[in-house]
């Protein structure tokens, strides 16, 4: 028992610092607790049953089908009725992002419906003349709120669904069983009306105005310092080289963004350009750089762009957009300069915003992190290629994207059919999600060779890592030995205090780890605290399922936050201040409603 909750510390650990991606974290964890099976009662088939288990099966083709709904652009037309709807009017901006994001969030995977419309969120604060500071974390919140309207909102209700499902296989006086598609619709409501009326009222006073409504990218990022137009003299040892043998060593840290020739401006890919005399070179460095360089070769400054207005000089032009790595990304974990992003895409990074912090200079080493943003100068048919690429997220909406608009009806159908079988107990959700992945390819919805880039695969690995620890915790009695702990406070508290000291604990736990891992240590938990007290089961495991949907206090409490931290301009402290406040009014309120519809008491 004390080599589990040595590792469940380990973990806890390692998720928090993200010393190590969380997914690799989570198969360290597996490894070692078939390693170490004579403590920790996990078998080689239960180590990797991960793999093979319902949820996780159902969250893959949940995704899958995710994707299928977004290449339709049904979500992005949804967007586009809102912008409409709302206008100028920041109440209606407000309540239009909080009423589209929130019900479809209910039936497609929160997540990826996020990163549909932080484009459109964004492009919809501009035009409507609002700072997007004040809708992007409003449609995490919302997206977070939504999903906990049905079983497939999150894989956090799945993977809560199949662990009851599992305590009431192994023990029966639980009552527990796999969660129905609209078990807790009737509480989710009640929490998405409450925390939507908190956001309209309370949030939108204390959200920020980080970005300014009328944004300029140059200026949001400070860039004045860091961007010079050069001219190169008759005389200057640059000219005949090429511009990455001129100025390609990487301890120059420069960056060529656009070359000006007679007139004609060039952009990337510029490494193999030659230098001629009077040649323009716009470059990104810092001071410092700039004033040896411009000593060394005799180069002469005429000026630095102010705006982003400097940077477009006709419709084929470089376009400023900014890029979110979201989770799956081939980014997360490498370098600039490891990942070869600038030859991949014929784009340069500008600057780089990590957890609130903006790097103007020497980023080209840093580590990317789920969540990071990064200030690209790109041309219009690499941006495309961006927009298309599901390792992006790009911060603004374009019209060269094109989507299967002829395939909404196949789509919604589908989607239909995968939330109607299961309800009528038809057949199980598994089943249901994998018909449902069939069908979009058999329609056209989705192309086959899309699947597998559909797929979030550091989710599923890290469903698959931290179920096992949920069998060693139940397996060695660990479970059972801190349910009775918790349970000791109902000397001095009734049911419901217990109740809602399991919904807090999971709320702050999840604000530091994955939400899906807090379910896992804190299920099998709840469920032997409520045991030990005589009381219910399920209603235990639901607050325990609600807490761990809900973590507004921290951008890394739920990975939609991350999507929106960069985008929003959003600083650590913003989401503590709109975020615990929301945090602990649906605390109570959840609390409330699972006495009032399921109660408390066995």
């Amino acid at each position: 028992m004390l080599v589990v909750f040595a590792l469940v510390l380990l973990a806890l650990v390692l998720f928090a610092t993200e010393r190590f991606p969380i997914d690799v974290t989570a198969i360290l964890i597996m490894v070692l607790l078939m390693v170490l099976e004579p403590w920790t009662q996990v078998s080689a088939r239960e180590g990797i049953s991960g793999f093979a288990n319902p949820a996780t099966i159902t969250v893959l083709a949940m995704l899958i089908l995710s994707t299928g709904v977004n290449r339709t652009g049904i979500v992005q037309l949804f967007g586009r009725k809102m912008a409409a709807f709302a206008g100028t009017d920041r109440r209606k901006q407000l309540a239009a992002t909080i009423g589209v994001t929130g019900p479809v969030s209910g039936f497609v995977n929160n997540t990826p419906v996020v990163a549909i419309l932080v484009p459109v969120i964004n492009d919809l604060a501009h035009e409507g003349k609002t700072s997007p500071s004040k809708l992007l974390m409003p449609l995490s919140f919302a997206s977070m709120l939504g999903g906990t309207l049905t079983l497939i909102g999150t894989s956090t209700n799945i993977l809560a669904s199949d662990i009851a499902a599992q305590l009431g296989a192994e023990s029966p006086g639980l009552g527990l069983e796999a969660f129905g598609m609209f078990e807790f619709t009737k509480l989710g409501v009640v929490v998405f009306a409450v925390g939507s009326l908190y956001l309209m009222t309370v949030g939108v006073r204390l959200l920020p105005e980080r970005i300014p409504a009328e944004e300029d990218l140059v200026q949001e990022y400070a860039l004045q310092e860091y961007l010079a137009d050069v001219v190169v003299p008759a005389d200057s040892s640059l000219i005949g080289q090429t511009v990455e043998e001129a100025l390609g060593d990487d301890d120059l840290d420069i960056d060529v963004l656009q070359l000006l020739r007679d007139g004609e401006y060039f952009a990337d890919p510029l490494a193999r350009k030659e230098i001629r005399e009077g040649d323009t070179l716009r470059l990104r460095t810092n001071r410092e750089t700039l004033e040896r360089i411009i000593e060394a070769e005799g180069l002469t400054l005429v000026g630095s762009p102010r705006t982003e207005e400097d940077f477009h000089q006709d419709g084929d032009d470089p376009v400023l957009v900014e890029v979110v790595v979201p989770s799956g990304s081939f980014l997360v974990g490498e370098t600039l300069a490891s990942s070869t992003f600038r030859q991949r895409y014929d784009a340069n990074v500008l600057a780089f915003r990590t957890r609130g912090d903006v790097v103007r200079d020497r980023f080209e080493a840093i580590g990317i992190r789920v969540g990071d943003t990064l200030l690209v100068q790109a041309p219009p048919d690499s941006l495309t290629r961006l927009v298309e690429n599901e390792d992006f997220i790009v911060a603004h909406e374009f019209d060269e994207v094109s989507y299967r608009s002829e395939k909404v009806p196949f789509a919604v159908a589908i989607i239909a059919g995968v939330v109607a079988l299961p309800a009528l107990n038809v057949l199980p959700i598994v089943v249901s999600a994998l018909a449902g992945v069939v069908a979009m390819v058999f329609t056209g919805v989705l192309k086959p060779t899309e699947l597998y880039s559909s797929v979030e695969w550091n989710v599923i690995f890290l469903l698959a890592g931290v179920i096992p620890l949920g069998i060693a915790l139940q397996q060695t009695g660990a479970a059972a030995l801190l349910g009775d702990a918790v349970a000791s406070t109902a000397t001095f508290l009734p049911a419901i205090g217990v109740l809602w000291v399991f919904y807090l604990a999971t709320g702050l736990l999840t604000s530091v780890i994955s939400n899906n891992a807090s379910v896992v240590l804190m299920i099998p938990v709840a469920a032997s605290a409520a045991q030990s007290i005589d009381a219910n089961a399920f209603a235990f495991v639901l607050a325990v399922t609600f807490a761990a949907s809900t973590a507004f206090m921290t951008p890394v409490g739920y990975q939609t936050n991350l999507f929106v931290y960069g985008p929003g301009g959003y600083t650590f402290s913003d989401f503590i201040r709109v975020g615990a406040p929301l945090q602990f009014l649906l605390s109570v309120v959840t609390v409330l409603g699972i006495a009032f519809f399921w109660g408390v008491r066995a």
